[in-house]
């Protein structure tokens, strides 16, 4: 068995051609390239990956905030809990003017009513005085005539 045994220690020499250990060398040389490729490219893609995932949970987070502020909104707005429009505040004072000369304009049309039944009043009086003046003209003028002073 002493035959098949090899000693190596510092002081071994080895023999091999040149072109051997230059291939060797090139090899080590590819593999230790492409190793720090992979691992320079695993590096990029996981920080791409924690960046991408710390913008997802800022804009999930901005979201979330949105959607609260929108319920919100959407339920106090009718309410009007969170204010209105200078729009709606303008046509809120126009309805307010209008309701105000409606109220001056209903007024204003009851006492027309009111005047229409003195008018109608003073109308039938007028036209009963007018009937009784004729009467007294007749009744005169029948007189005139009786006594002779008629022409």
């Amino acid at each position: 068995m002493t035959k098949n045994r090899v000693d190596i220690s510092d002081s071994t020499a080895i023999s091999m051609p040149v072109r051997n250990m230059l291939a060797i060398i090139g090899a080590v040389a590819v593999g230790v390239w492409a190793y720090f490729g992979v691992l320079e490219r695993i590096t990029m893609l996981e920080t791409k990956s924690v960046l991408t995932e710390k913008d997802i949970n800022q804009h999930v987070e901005r979201l979330e905030t949105e959607v609260v502020k929108n319920t919100e909104f959407r339920i106090k707005w009718p309410r009007g809990e969170m204010g209105s429009l200078p729009a709606d505040s303008e046509q809120f004072m126009l309805i307010e003017d209008l309701y105000g000369s409606m109220e001056k304009i209903e007024k204003h049309i009851e006492s027309m009513a009111d005047n229409r039944i003195n008018i109608d009043f003073l109308r039938k009086q007028v036209d009963k005085m007018m009937v009784d003046i004729e009467k007294l003209k007749d009744a005169d003028r029948d007189i005139v005539y009786k006594n002779g002073n008629g022409n």
